[in-house]
C-alpha cells in the first residue's frame, strides 16, 4: 500500500518510515503541509495519510480540512502529541478515521494502518495484468502466457510482495522480513531469499526480476526483452 507520511521529527520519521516498509508499504515522506498538499494532488498513487499536527508551516489539520472539503475521501490517521480529549474529538470531526496520539509503538501504528485500510477498502487486492504476465492476489495465482504457473507457498509470498510495488528496491533485509517477520528472519537460511529468487525466475522467465548489486531486487514491469540477463 502507498502511504504519506507528513511528519518533521527526523528520528520518529525514518522510524515510521522503516517499519512501515519493511512490512511492505510504500511511504512519501514529507516534512511540510506544502509538500505533503502536492503529494496528494500528484500523479503518485496515495491510498492513505499519517499526518501530524504542528509543522513549521502550518498545522495538520488545516491540510485535512482542505482534502475533506475538496471531496477527498482516502483514509487519514492524526499522529500528534496533542492528547486532549478535544483534540482527538477535532482531529475525528474533521476528517479523520484514526487518532494516535505519540509516543506510539510502532507495531500499534502498523495494526491501526492496516484496519484502517481494511476499512476503507484500500487493501482491496486488484488483479495485475503486465505484458505476458498475469496475477491474481485474492486468488493466489499466477499465469505467464496463457500457462498457469505452479508456485510454493514462499514463492508466491515472495512474488506477491515484489509485484505489489514493480519498480521499487526492495533490500533482502526488508524481503526476509516481510516473509518471515522479524522472529523468523533468525531462524531462515542465508541464502534463503537467493535460492527463492531463483526458483522464481526460472517461473517467470529472464529480467522481469533484476538484482542490484549489494543492494536488492526489483521488479520489473515491463515485458523483458528475449534473453535479457537478471
Amino acid at each position: 500500500m502507498h502511504l504519506l507520511l507528513l511528519e518533521d521529527d527526523i528520528d520518529l520519521g525514518q522510524a515510521v518510515v522503516d517499519h512501515l516498509e519493511a512490512h511492505g508499504h510504500a511511504v512519501h515522506w514529507c516534512k511540510r503541509i506544502v509538500q505533503a498538499a502536492a503529494a496528494f494532488d500528484g500523479a503518485s498513487p496515495l491510498e492513505l495519510a499519517l499526518l501530524d499536527l504542528h509543522l513549521p508551516d502550518g498545522d495538520g489539520i488545516d491540510l485535512l480540512r482542505s482534502r475533506r472539503a475538496a471531496g477527498d475521501r482516502r483514509p487519514v490517521i492524526v499522529l500528534t502529541a496533542r492528547d486532549q480529549v478535544s483534540d482527538r474529538v477535532r482531529g475525528l470531526q474533521t476528517g479523520a478515521d484514526d487518532y494516535l496520539v505519540k509516543p506510539f509503538d510502532l507495531d500499534e501504528l502498523l495494526a491501526r494502518v492496516e484496519a484502517v485500510a481494511r476499512r476503507s477498502g484500500a487493501l482491496d487486492p486488484q488483479p495485475l495484468r503486465l505484458p505476458g504476465l498475469r496475477l491474481d492476489f485474492a486468488a493466489r495465482r499466477a499465469w505467464r502466457g496463457e500457462e498457469e504457473l505452479s508456485l510454493t507457498a514462499m514463492e508466491w509470498a515472495l512474488l506477491a510482495r515484489l509485484s505489489s510495488r514493480p519498480g521499487q528496491l526492495w533490500s533482502r533485509t526488508a524481503l526476509e522480513r516481510a516473509l518471515y517477520g522479524d522472529a523468523g528472519r533468525a531462524e531462515a537460511e542465508s541464502n534463503s531469499i537467493e535460492v527463492l529468487i531463483s526458483r522464481l525466475r526460472r517461473k517467470l522467465g529472464p529480467g522481469r526480476i533484476r538484482t542490484l548489486r549489494g543492494l536488492g531486487y526489483r521488479f520489473e514491469s515491463d515485458d523483458p526483452a528475449p534473453g535479457a540477463a537478471a
